[in-house]
């Protein structure tokens, strides 16, 4: 009798570790699923099936681990506008650049000024940013020699005499629209990060 107790526990051992293994498309048994399989807010998805997933939910709330709708929102979408008549600004509690693309648009950018305080620590990431985003045309030394340069004449050379002038509020509304040659970068590169840029090319000018 001992022996067939000792047998029934050690296949059920067995079989319980069998079940821990996980490997290919099997991730094994899982403890606590819900914490593994955590279905955050989804912005661009919904699932509205209140069932999907629910072989994997642990807890008790009657619905699918996979269920992602907001019940709170309209028609229980996961993304919303903004409220009317609302402005997004960023961390420094600055608003959108609002200039416009055009000669207008560029003689009045020329006359708005840095909002950031000129510090080595600037300098060094304007640097950065322009190595980054800016050399592969203007060159290092932003003389317009830079490698794609090689491949389209033109591109501006901004310690040459025409550009030294500029401001930096021109320099940041080019970044921001592009001209010439030079395409729209403010898609890319963020609003602090084009002020640290122009400051860079100011002090490339030096």
């Amino acid at each position: 009798m001992r022996y067939i107790l000792l047998l029934i526990v050690g296949i059920s051992a067995a079989t319980f570790l069998a079940g821990c293994k996980a490997g290919g498309d099997n991730p094994g048994k899982e403890y606590a699923p819900n914490m593994y399989h955590s279905v955050a807010y989804e912005p661009l998805s919904q699932i509205t099936d209140k069932d999907a997933g629910t072989w994997v939910n642990a807890l008790d709330n009657g619905r699918g681990e996979y269920y992602n709708s907001n019940e709170y929102n309209p028609f229980k979408i996961n993304l919303r506008l903004p409220a009317s008549n609302t402005v997004r600004r960023n961390a420094h509690g600055w608003l959108p650049y609002r200039g416009t693309n055009d000669t207008t648009g560029l003689r009045l950018a020329s006359k708005i000024v840095s909002p950031l305080e000129a510090t080595p620590a600037l300098l060094a990431q304007g640097k950065s940013l322009f190595e980054i985003n800016c050399k592969h045309c203007h060159g290092a030394k932003g003389a317009g020699d830079g490698k794609v340069a090689d491949k389209y004449p033109g591109v501006a050379n901004l310690t040459g005499d025409a550009i030294k002038g500029v401001t930096e509020g021109h320099i940041f509304h080019v970044i921001t629209y592009g001209k010439g040659l030079m395409g729209a970068h403010g898609s890319q590169v963020s609003e602090e990060e084009r002020w640290k840029i122009a400051r860079y090319v100011k002090e490339l000018q030096k």
